[in-house]
């Protein structure tokens, strides 16, 4: 693909996100207070019976089953949603919560992030990670091993793609994003107290301004998977909105060039009955030309080889 198509793309993974049934009582996506993306959506609600929706974003539904039996899971689906590749597929099975053994090879080799690089594109991955998570595995203990988050596979490709480089200096400086958006967690759980409040829509400023010097900016966000397992409509509907409020701080400062494509991995967050679920997951693209973008995206598998076309990368021969 000629350097004539390139383009920008800020990438913003959000976990179990699918796309349910337009009912208040069990969909959170439809109560909660969204009016970003209600605003992107011609005031409507997220919901699968609009998808495909094009208005001043696009909203379309990824199949998160790929053909293979059983409920969707973070692992497989992070892994197919980062590669191209069918994840499930290849592994057997859909499997969660951490990308399997056997997968983590094609996720540090094949992910966007690693053909984007190889490629001589400028890449960032934005997340925040504690200094002491990114120490090398033999020096730390076997218990800190088994709750690695490492093992997520938007921290595997950034390690593998020399990305993950963004600490708490670089959080305190608004150079990088935390995971779960605004700074409590690393406030008040590793005691980062010298860290600065900030608030949804600053943590949408930062994000923004990191991607607008990049070529290719991926960022993670796993708290609304979290909010979904616990099955509660207030905590999900909580969890959404702040991720609508970080969202249009990053729309508010994002240079107009740059195509934002938020993905998730599969379903939860939008039925609170039942956890992990076999809706399609949620796809919103906005930015130029999100409606021709939006329309190659099927399933999971197609928003890896969209984002690298969108670069001005041809998929096949990236390394």
């Amino acid at each position: 693909m000629g350097e004539a198509a390139a383009g920008r793309v800020l990438f913003i993974f959000v976990d179990g996100v699918g796309l349910g049934a337009a009912d208040a009582a069990v969909n959170p996506l439809v109560g909660a207070r969204l009016p970003v993306l209600r605003g992107l959506l011609g005031g409507r609600a997220p919901v699968a019976e609009i998808a495909p929706v094009h208005a001043a974003a696009s909203l379309v539904a990824l199949d998160a089953l790929l053909g293979v039996p059983g409920l969707p899971q973070s692992g497989t689906g992070q892994a197919a949603l980062l590669t191209g590749e069918n994840a499930p597929r290849l592994f057997g099975r859909h499997y969660g919560p951490w990308t399997p053994t056997r997968l983590r090879p094609l996720v540090a080799e094949r992910s966007v992030l690693a053909r984007a690089v190889a490629a001589g594109r400028r890449v960032a991955f934005a997340n925040a990670y504690p200094e002491e998570v990114v120490a090398t595995r033999a020096a730390r203990s076997r218990a800190a091993r088994a709750r690695d988050p490492l093992r997520a596979a938007p921290p595997l490709a950034a390690r593998a793609a020399g990305l993950l480089t963004r600490h708490t200096a670089a959080l305190g400086r608004g150079d990088a994003v935390a995971s779960e958006i605004t700074n409590e967690g690393w406030r008040e759980h590793l005691g980062r107290l010298s860290l600065p409040a900030t608030s949804p829509r600053r943590a949408g400023h930062n994000l923004a301004r990191i991607a607008a010097a990049h070529d290719l900016t991926l960022f993670a966000h796993y708290a609304t998977d979290t909010a979904g397992h616990r099955r509660d409509l207030a905590t999900a509907a909580a969890a959404l909105e702040r991720v609508d409020a970080f969202l249009g701080g990053v729309l508010e400062a994002l240079p107009p060039d740059v195509l934002v494509v938020v993905a998730s991995d599969h379903g939860n967050i939008e039925d609170v009955r039942v956890g992990h679920t076999m809706n399609p997951a949620l796809a919103l693209v906005a930015g130029p030309d999100h409606a021709a973008f939006a329309a190659g995206l099927d399933d999971l598998t197609d928003v890896a080889p969209a984002i690298l076309a969108r670069l001005g990368i041809d998929a096949r021969d990236a390394a």
